[in-house]
């Protein structure tokens, strides 16, 4: 097995989740996948997530996900680290899924704890012992992500005995509300075991989760420019400037995680030249003219690399 990845990090600041890319027809766009990937890099991504929910993991065939996947960590060549959402019901397939992206140069996993529809999850000790077989089958770290979409609820005394107890289990991306106040009682629980305690939902809440703790975060893929504007100011100190910088990019935060979801990602790019398509896999819908009209009028104020990129 690959294990160059293990001894790297602690993972901190940007790594926002890259949109997989498709035609007009929703076929795979490989060659517009690597140019999303090259613009996330240029806009200052410190690493990057695939195949997330913003990656439209969910419309895709185990085929497509190798596919990109291999395109992806072939492309990226280690220029910045790049977790692999592996996410899976079975056990026995999440390992496999991890243990393959190990194999291909990802830094991380991501994975949800298993759930299938609104209904079927699975207890606490059958969780534990979901990560922990993960956890067994590869030597890099595993990033728990902490979502309503799972409906499965994760204590912070549950999430720090899993941080104690299970190897490479260390990351967690934090989703549910309140999001600031689960990470600073999952580090006071956790103690040195919390690696890498990360906001989620575009940042939305990134200045609360980055006073409660947060060392990272995982946003939608459109301007990480932007969200560097907040974080940088911060890490170095100055609480002002990143409070500025909050308060000018969190109206295209809030368009983007209210109006367009995952689909703004593809539109800002599409704008740019990054991409020559925006298309979602049916069944989502198309983004509404006026909806994409909105999203645009917010991110020129803004002028991120992404709108010029391609041009």
């Amino acid at each position: 097995m690959m294990t160059t990845n293990s001894a790297a990090g602690p993972y901190k600041g940007v790594f926002p989740v890259a949109p997989t890319v498709f035609d007009d027809e929703g076929r795979l766009d490989l060659d517009g996948q690597k140019r999303a990937i090259d613009f996330m890099i240029d806009a200052g991504s410190h690493g990057l997530c695939i195949l997330a929910n913003f990656s439209e993991q969910f419309v895709l065939t185990d085929e497509e996900r190798d596919r990109v996947m291999e395109a992806v960590l072939a492309h990226v060549a280690g220029r910045v680290p790049v977790i692999v959402t592996t996410t899976h019901f079975a056990t026995h397939i999440c390992a496999e899924r991890s243990r393959r992206a190990q194999d291909l140069g990802a830094a991380m996993v991501m994975i949800m704890p298993p759930y299938h529809g609104a209904t079927f999850r699975v207890p606490e000790p059958a969780i534990y012992d979901f990560y922990r077989a993960v956890s067994d089958a590869i030597d890099i770290p595993i990033m728990v992500q902490d979502a309503p979409v799972a409906g499965t609820p994760l204590s912070v005394p549950f999430l720090a005995k899993m941080a104690r107890e299970i190897e490479h289990l260390a990351y967690f991306k934090i989703e549910v509300p309140q999001a600031a106040a689960k990470l600073r009682a999952l580090i006071e629980a956790g103690g040195d075991a919390i690696v890498g305690p990360w906001d989620g939902e575009e940042a939305i809440t990134l200045m609360a989760d980055l006073d409660a703790g947060a060392t990272g975060a995982m946003t939608g893929g459109g301007y990480p420019d932007g969200i560097r504007q907040i974080l940088d100011p911060y890490v170095a100190g100055d609480r002002e400037a990143a409070l500025d910088a909050y308060m000018r990019w969190l109206p295209l935060i809030n368009y983007e995680n209210r109006q367009c979801g995952l689909a703004a990602c593809k539109a800002l790019m599409k704008e740019g030249g990054v991409i020559a398509h925006d298309t979602v896999r049916a069944p989502l819908p198309a983004m509404h003219p006026a909806t994409r009209a909105g999203l645009i009028e917010i991110a020129t104020r803004l002028d991120p690399l992404v709108l010029k990129w391609g041009k």
